[in-house]
């Protein structure tokens, strides 16, 4: 006689327990002033695991790189000459990066720039945020040759 294959229960099974909920990954975003400054709101900054009134930052890009896609923030030693320290603002904090965004080719005048935070491991464990800088004007129009087929034209020409 072939043998049945059994599932037994155990009392966890008979059990109701709440499932453990995930919480959701929030995005963090922010955005560059018509001033050249970093933007962070307030809900950004209390997420952050940063003090804003007495942390100095370190900010930089990546090495070799001709076009700024990224910034890069790291905690820096207290009261280094290389630092930058966030200011409060109406609605949040801001770092003032406006000759050095400038010189970088970023137009921020005319361009409303938004980034996104992501953190990142730096030298030793020491952690840092990367800002993804992203522009909210619209792509300009296609100016090449159009394909596929021809638009009828409702007016037959005779």
């Amino acid at each position: 006689m072939k043998a049945t294959a059994l599932r037994f229960f155990s009392p966890e099974d008979n059990s109701e327990t709440k499932k453990k909920v995930t919480p959701k990954s929030v995005t963090l975003t922010g955005y560059v002033s018509a001033a050249g400054k970093l933007v962070f709101p307030d809900k950004v900054v209390s997420q952050l695991s940063i003090n804003p009134e007495t942390t100095r930052f370190k900010i930089g890009v990546q090495e070799g790189k001709r076009k700024i896609k990224s910034l890069y923030i790291v905690a820096a030693d207290d009261n280094s000459s290389d630092s930058f320290e966030m200011t409060k603002a109406a609605k949040g904090y801001t770092i003032s990066l406006a000759l050095i965004l400038q010189k970088s080719g970023i137009d921020y005048a005319s361009t409303k720039y938004t980034f996104t935070i992501k953190e990142f491991t730096y030298e030793d464990g020491v952690s840092g945020y990367e800002l993804q800088l992203g522009d909210t004007a619209p792509k300009p129009a296609y100016t090449g040759k159009p394909r596929g087929r021809k638009p009828k034209n409702s007016e037959v020409n005779a």
